[in-house]
């Protein structure tokens, strides 16, 4: 696409990459998006951090106008791709905030390049493997449904409560990149599926905030603790009421949390 600005990986995939908001003394800010979703999950909310960093985002492989190979993924093959979008930019150290996948690839990020991570931000992910904590069966039904319309209307109550769905018709960005091939929804899939960073937790150095709705059963809350926990230092700040999406539909909570958090080094 012309004008769109692409990094290059080392297997030679072009990602598409977005970088907006103020050029400061502070660390750029890495976001990284939830699982089939390209950088537009972050339009609600980027301006709540365009104030106080220059925020870059990337479309993951299979979304966007990324290149979209039909070939295995996974969440830290996902890591290495924010380093090509990281080294394309001359960024030496960033911050990174990760939500729901983005968390799971924000993790490995840290974990294998401690060098390139300044602070960390989980928000509603989980460790995965044998330790995370999964949805219920009856979640998983909801969203398998033949019905399509009813699995979308499963989906958007799984992110969002019942009241703000009522108030806000849409567009909503959290709920896949509808350009995607149905074979990269599948890679998408079983990257997260695939995600285990149990015994890479540990050796996270930055300083470390884990984010997540009280009420999410999406990737239920339970992980949240498990996560601070694991990782040396890490605080952790639940959201009452807040479901998935707590970073949109809370956003009067979760920004300045966040932001206070990064900003206070």
């Amino acid at each position: 696409m012309v004008g769109v600005p692409f990094a290059t990986t080392q297997d030679g995939v072009k990602l598409s990459y977005q970088v907006s908001g103020q050029v400061s003394g502070r660390r750029p800010l890495v976001m990284l998006q939830g699982q089939a979703n390209d950088h537009h999950w972050w339009d609600p909310v980027r301006a709540d951090f365009e104030r106080d960093f220059r925020t870059i985002t990337f479309d993951y492989r299979g979304t966007g106008e990324s290149g979209k190979p039909d070939e295995p993924y996974t969440t830290r093959g996902f890591a290495a791709d924010v380093l090509a979008v990281l080294d394309e930019l001359g960024v030496e150290r960033a911050d990174v905030y990760g939500t729901s996948m983005g968390g799971r690839v924000a993790q490995w990020l840290a974990a294998d390049h401690p060098e390139r991570v300044g602070s960390l931000v989980l928000g509603c992910s989980s460790p995965g493997g044998a330790h995370g904590i999964e949805r219920d069966n009856a979640v998983r039904r909801s969203l398998a449904q033949p019905d399509r319309t009813a699995a979308e209307r499963a989906l958007l109550e799984l992110m969002y409560t019942p009241g703000w769905l009522a108030t806000h018709p849409g567009p909503y960005h959290t709920v896949g990149d509808p350009g995607m091939p149905s074979y990269a929804r599948r890679r998408h899939l079983a990257a997260s599926a695939g995600h285990d960073s149990w015994d890479a937790l540990p050796s996270i150095v930055a300083p470390t905030l884990v984010v997540h709705g009280t009420d999410d059963v999406f990737n239920p809350a339970a992980n949240a603790p498990l996560l601070a926990g694991r990782i040396p230092g890490a605080g952790l700040r639940m959201i009452e009421g807040a479901r998935h999406a707590y970073f949109e539909e809370f956003r009067q909570v979760a920004s300045p949390l966040v932001v206070e958090f990064l900003t206070r080094g």
